[in-house]
């Protein structure tokens, strides 16, 4: 991507801007510092010694999703497809996410698991474990680089300095603050965060729309642009998925992203799971995941359409500017959809505001690196290190090793954020990790987890052939074998690795000794006591509106009436 700190491309930051930045910074290295008092076992450091109530995980479960390539690259995906986004929020998120609430938490959190690759070793044995710990921490490595790259992207633009620069000073200040204080301090700061970068993005939509003329004046506008009506209905989505058929579409939107490729990611994903688990019981664990539904519901308004409004109104991005990146080119401007949210501030907000939503773009980048690395350092050090290379070290030794880990880990974020680089819109990107890395997993995750029969053996082989699999499909709509644009390779790779491993584990399974019934107790569903599943509902956890069931419910409803009215 080039360099965008040309005059034309710059953010006109004024000295309150700056002093509004500054003032941030402060108060986030200050809760990672007050955190750190708070420090003194690695369960402290990993899981915030399970203290937190449920609306402080709630907010920091959908902050640390709200991360760089969630804000940006879903405006970039609102300028390139238009309302066919909403799709990974209402489809591809929201069930899933009540779905993690009700099933699956009571077994995560009743089991007492460090990490979801830990739940896996209960299960299936070291195979399973040791695929999915390295398989969790690679991916965790490459989405942290995404996240990475976008904060200097800002900071490039911001004050002009080259972006290898920018990389590091922004993923130092990251470090500081995760490595000082652990998830605790990332998730206090998570809960900021998710406030400041709403109170950045309200304001841009607002003005935004009322330059364009409301929404029927960008709904005229984006009818007479190069993707023409068909951006302004969600269903069936043919831009985004890539098929011609609308059958084919709506099935790859249902099956892939919004089975495969969502149970995937929210109920196996330990970047969110470990909110979740940090919780101090068992029902404000089940309601971390619904209470950050109700957010997620609404961010679409205030990331997808500020995408629309940018792809119609910003210079760079309109005309044959658009076009071109669309046809796989690359625009005259140097723009890419990623910048569309930075042309937009930069054409619309008035300093002082500009500042703020600057420090919005900042606080979502670093929400979700730091939500990258603080489950990273969880998994590499009880997971791998601790289970495989270290075993039976006094407490603080791993907690001096989660600090040391947390900063490898940032050395190799600075390394792949170059991988992100080479993407004009990175929801392509992440959506192709997601089908590597989480949809073989939940595969395995979900028939292991109901099914008692299945072994050891057809965990780990299960887990492989679904990820080869998933390459093999990327592989193909690379090389222009299989002509899938949009992100249709990426469902359809999802689709295909969730298949396989179904299949590959079902063969294996056949062939092979399952383990003793007595072993699976609290693993397997038919085998748990419906009692150890149960939540608290006396003391903090009392009142309907404590009770997950309910709050699902009314979720559930708000959500299906979105899809029919857009």
């Amino acid at each position: 991507m080039p360099v965008l700190a040309a005059a034309n491309l710059r953010l006109d930051a004024h000295a309150i801007d700056y002093v509004l930045l500054a003032f941030y910074f402060v108060l986030v290295l200050g809760i990672g510092y007050l955190a750190r008092k708070q420090v003194s076992s690695s369960i402290d450091f990993f899981l915030s010694g399970r203290s937190l109530p449920a609306w402080v995980t709630g907010l920091a479960f959908i902050s640390a999703n709200l991360g760089a390539i969630e804000v940006m690259g879903m405006s970039a995906n609102g300028a390139q497809y238009g309302l066919p986004t909403a799709h990974y929020f209402w489809i591809g998120a929201i069930p899933a996410m009540l779905f993690l609430g009700i099933v699956m938490m009571p077994f995560y959190y009743g089991s007492k698991v460090r990490s979801v690759p830990e739940f896996m070793r209960r299960r299936f044995g070291t195979g399973a474990h040791l695929t999915n710990g390295i398989s969790f921490a690679l991916a965790q490595i490459l989405i942290a680089g995404a996240n990475l790259y976008l904060l200097a992207s800002v900071v490039n633009l911001l004050l002009g300095w080259p972006i290898w620069v920018s990389i590091v000073v922004a993923a130092v200040i990251v470090l500081a603050y995760t490595a000082l204080g652990g998830l605790s301090a990332a998730i206090y700061n998570e809960v900021l965060q998710f406030f400041v970068i709403v109170a950045a993005l309200v304001p841009l939509t607002i003005v935004g729309l009322y330059k364009v003329g409301g929404w029927d004046g960008l709904a005229d506008k984006v009818t007479g642009g190069p993707g023409g009506a068909a951006q302004l209905e969600s269903w069936p989505g043919n831009q985004l998925t890539g098929f011609g058929s609308n059958f084919l579409s709506v099935l790859g939107l249902v099956f892939g992203l919004g089975f495969v490729l969502s149970f995937g990611y929210w109920t196996t994903n330990f970047v969110e799971v470990q909110r979740a688990m940090a919780s101090k019981s068992m029902s404000a664990a089940q309601r971390t995941p619904i209470i950050g539904a109700f957010p997620k519901m609404l961010i679409p308004f205030i990331v997808i359409i500020p995408g629309m409004i940018a792809a119609v109104t910003v210079t760079e991005l309109q005309g044959e500017n658009k076009q071109a990146l669309i046809d796989g080119g690359s625009a005259p401007s140097g723009a890419t959809f990623n910048d569309a949210l930075l042309l937009l501030m930069r054409d619309l907000l008035p300093n002082g505001v500009l500042g703020v939503a600057i420090a919005g773009l900042l606080a979502s980048f670093m929400a979700g690196m730091a939500a990258n690395l603080s489950s990273f350092n969880t998994v590499f050090t009880y997971d791998i290190w601790q289970a495989y290379i270290k075993k039976d070290k006094p407490d603080s030794y791993y907690l001096n090793m989660g600090r040391w880990v947390t900063a490898g880990a940032t050395i190799l974020a600075i390394g792949t954020a170059a991988i992100a680089s080479q993407y004009s819109n990175l929801m392509d990107y992440l959506q192709q990790l997601f089908s590597f890395f989480n949809a073989p997993l939940f595969a395995t995750f979900i028939l292991g987890m109901f099914w008692k029969r299945m072994t050891p053996a057809a965990a780990w082989i299960g887990l492989l052939s679904g990820t080869a699999s998933a390459i093999v499909v990327f592989l193909l709509a690379e090389t222009g074998v299989w002509d899938l644009p949009g992100q249709g390779a990426s469902f359809i790779g999802a689709g295909a690795a969730f298949v396989v491993d179904i299949a590959v584990s079902v063969a294996v399974t056949m062939v092979t000794k399952p383990r003793e019934a007595s072993e699976l107790t609290g693993l397997v569903y038919s085998l748990t006591p419906r009692e150890s599943l149960k939540r608290s509902t006396t003391g903090e956890d009392a009142g309907w509106y404590r009770n997950p069931g309910l709050l699902a419910g009314i979720v559930l409803v708000l959500t299906i009436a979105l899809n029919i009215a857009f």
